[in-house]
């Protein structure tokens, strides 16, 4: 099954969000991962789960759970956690579909 992983983002720095992003996108790839869809957030028009603010969105798309946790847990996706603390807050989930 496909697995879809969302990221909620409340942006910090432009700068060293654009640096993230520059790499990011190869560490999705190397787990037969993809980005989807990238977007700015609108409106809620529902928030009964009490959800913070946030400003962006992305989705990536692996084969299957495995994939995108191995991703996540990656030494390539960590050697980015200090640059994404300083572009970004982050909520990162996963969704099968």
């Amino acid at each position: 099954m496909i697995t879809k992983v969302i990221g909620l983002i409340q942006l910090n720095s432009p700068e060293a969000f654009e640096k993230y992003r520059s790499q990011v996108g190869d560490t999705v790839a190397l787990y037969q991962g993809k980005i989807t869809s990238r977007g700015i957030f609108n409106h809620f028009f529902w928030n009964e789960l009490e959800c913070g603010s946030f400003s962006a969105f992305v989705e990536l798309e692996f084969p299957d759970l495995a994939h995108s946790q191995s991703w996540a847990n990656s030494p390539e996706y960590q050697s980015l956690l200090a640059i994404r603390s300083q572009a970004m807050k982050l909520t990162l989930f996963s969704v099968t579909t």
